[in-house]
């Protein structure tokens, strides 16, 4: 793999949760109690990006700040 990227799977348990694999937690510092924000789209699929990145795009759509 690329340093800084990955690719996993995960198996949807009948609950409908999932397990982030480790090295993916461990990559992207995801830890017990953390928010993720999880993006849909049809055609697209998901997306789960890191909250702060979230944060900062909701920023510059309400409030038309900086990228």
């Amino acid at each position: 793999m690329l340093e800084g990227k990955g690719a996993w799977t995960a198996v949807v348990g009948t609950k409908g949760q999932i397990v982030i694999p480790k090295e993916a937690r461990d990559l992207f510092d995801i830890h017990p109690g953390d928010t993720l924000i999880i993006l849909g789209d049809v055609e697209r699929g998901l997306a789960i990006p890191p909250k702060e990145q979230f944060d900062k795009w909701i920023s510059v759509v309400f409030e038309g700040g900086e990228q």
